[in-house]
């Protein structure tokens, strides 16, 4: 994305935040492809035949972001941060609808390693990361913002760095501090 179509985005967040109903029709068409990214990222990590489609989880997200229309937008990255842990929730709400047990059960898999991909051997359970995420919050709030930042919203380390206003270095060290915490806090979890 080019830094001018970032800074027409933020532009049109803080209209939106004002209460401009045209900034938002004008948003909508510029984000909802990064939208349905996140939203296909999430997908492949749910099980095959899952009864939510990625249109239906960006459909859901939509709606919820429009709900905090009073929100102050801070830049393009905090939305899609915004957007990530709303699609997040929604796969928690619903997984936790199907009758999914607490700590187990038929609870899907997600991984949490670098590179973001699914691994079958270092796979944890999205209800246990969604629980492990909240206790991070409670230990340490910014920790939690990078993980939803990086690994749900694919934000990049300067584009967290800049959504949080702090140093590239901080939100990597962060980034490798918050992983290492949940990987034990979801290992106690299924072994207790």
């Amino acid at each position: 994305m080019t830094s001018q179509s970032s800074r027409q985005i933020t532009r049109l967040l803080d209209g939106w935040g004002q209460g401009d109903r045209a900034a938002l029709d004008e948003l909508i068409p510029l984000v909802y492809e990064e939208l349905r990214r996140i939203a296909r990222r999430y997908m492949r990590r749910e099980r095959p035949g899952h009864t939510l489609q990625t249109s239906a989880l960006v459909n859901e997200a939509y709606i919820r972001l429009v709900d905090q229309r009073e929100s102050r937008w801070q830049n393009r990255a905090h939305f899609f941060a915004i957007a990530a842990k709303l699609m997040r929730r929604i796969l928690v709400d619903h997984a936790r609808s199907k009758g999914y047990a607490k700590r187990g059960g038929n609870a899907e898999r997600v991984s949490l390693d670098e590179g973001m991909a699914v691994s079958g051997k270092q796979a944890v359970e999205v209800v246990a990361l969604d629980e492990a995420l909240k206790d991070l919050e409670v230990l340490d709030p910014r920790k939690s913002k990078i993980v939803e930042m990086r690994y749900f919203g694919g934000l990049a380390i300067d584009e967290t760095a800049e959504a949080l206003g702090i140093s590239t270095p901080t939100v990597e060290r962060e980034w490798r501090s918050a992983r290492a915490w949940l990987h034990r806090a979801i290992r106690t979890r299924q072994i207790g």
